[in-house]
């Protein structure tokens, strides 16, 4: 099983399932398996080659003996929209804050202190 219950932030994390059954290992398993199946028709083709006479290497698998293969699982947690409306509250000096309004008009959150033309802007 999995040892870090919480994303490791529990100190009572302990096993719940038996070692082999790691769901981790299963998962290699299974992108193994399906990597393989997925990759069954070029090497079908690169044994026939093979019988003919031909010393073939697929290029696929010249790419995968020089790169590691990586894969995102979770993108930047900063990118958010919502990120945007955190820290200083808008409107304090220096806060780059965006605030949450109904509209963009000249109406909205455009008096005082937001406009060169109405006393002074912040």
């Amino acid at each position: 099983g999995i040892d870090l219950v919480a994303g490791g932030r529990s100190k009572k994390a302990r096993r719940t399932a038996p070692r082999s059954d790691d769901v981790y290992l299963k998962l290699l398993v299974k992108v193994c398996f399906f990597f393989f199946r997925s990759q069954l028709p070029s090497l079908i083709i690169q044994d026939y080659l093979h019988k003919v006479g031909k010393n073939c290497l697929i290029v696929f698998l010249i790419a995968y003996r020089t790169i590691n293969v990586q894969v995102l699982l979770r993108g930047p947690k900063n990118a958010r929209e919502a990120v945007r409306h955190f820290g200083k509250a808008p409107g304090v000096p220096h806060s780059n804050t965006k605030p949450y309004v109904r509209s963009k008009g000249r109406k909205f959150e455009r008096a005082r202190g937001r406009r060169n033309s109405r006393g002074f802007r912040v």
